[in-house]
């Protein structure tokens, strides 16, 4: 039974590492973007190609703790 509890805990501790990690992600590169385009006076452009690697960043994040678990 204490193992069946470890299991679960060990797998909920992936998955909200997993979505916090999408989550910051995207929103460093919307908040990159947005400071840039206050800058250089280029709205929206550079906060949505920010935005964009934001994303990305997040999926590629999202792959490595796959690969790391092997999940």
């Amino acid at each position: 039974m204490e193992e069946d509890n470890k299991g679960f805990l060990k797998r909920l501790v992936w998955v909200s590492t997993a979505g916090i990690s999408m989550v910051v992600a995207t929103f460093v590169g919307l908040y990159i973007g947005v400071y840039l385009d206050k800058i250089f006076s280029t709205k929206p452009w550079l906060t949505i190609i920010f935005l964009i690697i934001g994303i990305i960043a997040g999926f590629r994040n999202l792959y490595s703790l796959i690969k790391q678990y092997g999940f």
